[in-house]
This record gives C-alpha cells, sequence and structure tokens, in this order.
C-alpha cells in the first residue's frame, strides 16, 4: 500500500514543492541570479515588444505637432465666411 501512494504522484508533487521551496528561499548566489533573470524576462520581453517600432517622441515634438495643428485650425477658421 506504501508504494500505490507514491505512484498515485501525491509523493512526487510534495517533493517537488520541497525541492522549489527549498530552491527560492536558500539565498544561494545562483539562485538570486536565476531569480533575477526570470524577473527581467518576465518583464522585459512584453516591455519590448509593445515598444517594438515605435519612436519615442520628445515634448518638444509633442509642442510643435500641437503648435503646427493650432495654427492649421486657426487658418482655416478665419478662411470660412
Amino acid at each position: 500500500m506504501g508504494s500505490e501512494a507514491k505512484s498515485n504522484g501525491i509523493a512526487n508533487s510534495e517533493g517537488f514543492k520541497s525541492r522549489v521551496n527549498r530552491y527560492l528561499h536558500s539565498g544561494d548566489t545562483k539562485h538570486v541570479m536565476a531569480g533575477m533573470v526570470i524577473i527581467t524576462l518576465a518583464f522585459g520581453v512584453p516591455w519590448f515588444l509593445m515598444n517594438r517600432g515605435t519612436k519615442h517622441s520628445s515634448h518638444q515634438d509633442y509642442m510643435e505637432k500641437a503648435d503646427k495643428a493650432r495654427r492649421d485650425r486657426l487658418s482655416s477658421g478665419s478662411a470660412a465666411p
């Protein structure tokens, strides 16, 4: 009966859980570095995918666009009868 409990996966999942807990809470340098890499990838990949191909405009670029749009709007408004 003892071997049946191990074969149904209960003991295997407890072993895995204890290994993961030991790995996460060990404080070993290689574990800390692995955690930093995982976190960097988790946040870096979506950031890269969102920002690829877009031109980051500065505040000056925004102000120039706004001034041009304002001039165009005012010049077209004064031409109307």
